[in-house]
C-alpha cells in the first residue's frame, strides 16, 4: 500500500465494502478496493478479506462519514488526526 493511502476497513463481507465505497464516493472522496484479484488465487472462497482504501488526507472525514452511517466497528486502527 502506498505511504499516503490509508486503509478505512478490512473484510470478507463485499457488502460492507460497496456501502462504504458508495458512501464515500458520494461525499466526493476517492476510495480503492485492494485484494479485489486475490479471490482468483483462493479460489473464489472469500476467506482473504478486502481493504478499502482512501487517501491519508481524507481519511479523517471519510472515517467521520462511516461511523455516521453505521460502519464505525468496521473501522481499521488508524490515524484520526
Amino acid at each position: 500500500m502506498r505511504r499516503d493511502m490509508e486503509e478505512l476497513i478490512r473484510t470478507n463481507d463485499p457488502t460492507v465494502i460497496a456501502f462504504a465505497t458508495a458512501l464515500l464516493r458520494g461525499e466526493d472522496i476517492v476510495c480503492f478496493e485492494y485484494d479485489v484479484h486475490t479471490s482468483v488465487l483462493e479460489g473464489s472462497l472469500g476467506v482473504l478479506p478486502r481493504r478499502l482504501v482512501c487517501a491519508r488526507s481524507d481519511a479523517f472525514m471519510a472515517r467521520a462519514i462511516l461511523r455516521e452511517n453505521g460502519l464505525g466497528g468496521e473501522l481499521r486502527p488508524g490515524s484520526e488526526g
